[in-house]
């Protein structure tokens, strides 16, 4: 049952953490070298007034081996403050990523779907809700939302109360898990 255990938090875990990874280093990790993110999309809107930028339509999002495709994806920057301590515009570091609509996140053998996910760089932790469901090789575990705190090192998955379901994993013995 440990190694059961095991695979279980490994196969969400690294699921969640790539996710973060996409834009938590990658977008806001100036200064770094880094692998060049690339997100296409059928419509760009960027909106200085809110920090914000939306893609809407087909969004294919890609750091190496790292994939999010949805329907809309807001990506959120941190105000800077000026000299006089006036707001200016973003720092281009990400506050809060949003995507809603047939989310898809692949790294690898792994995958993760659902209909929203959240990030919250303040708080660290991400959010896949809709439906959300995950999966490493054979594995998977599924729930009305999963959620993951990045410097605690842990997962909640929860149910949907309102129409009884339940949280659901499947594991594979090691052997058979890939």
């Amino acid at each position: 049952m440990a190694i059961r255990s095991r695979i279980f938090r490994y196969s969400l875990n690294m699921l969640l953490v790539a996710g973060i990874m996409f834009f938590a280093v990658g977008a806001g990790a100036a200064g770094k070298a880094a692998t060049p993110i690339r997100i296409e999309a059928d419509r760009m809107i960027s909106q200085e007034q809110t920090n914000s930028v939306l893609f809407t339509g087909h969004v294919d999002a890609r750091q190496g081996d790292l994939v999010i495709r949805t329907d809309e994806m807001t990506v959120l920057y941190a105000k800077n403050k000026n000299k006089t301590g006036k707001s200016r515009s973003g720092s281009g570091k990400v506050r809060k990523l949003l995507c809603k609509g047939n989310v898809e996140i692949t790294k690898g053998d792994w995958l993760g779907t659902g209909k929203r996910m959240e990030y919250l760089a303040a708080e660290r932790k991400i959010i896949l809700s809709g439906g959300a469901k995950a999966w490493q090789g054979k594995n998977m575990v599924a729930g009305k939302t999963i959620t993951y705190y990045l410097d605690e090192g842990r997962s909640v998955v929860e149910q949907n109360k309102q129409t009884g379901g339940r949280v659901e994993a499947v594991i594979h013995p090691e052997s058979d898990a890939r």
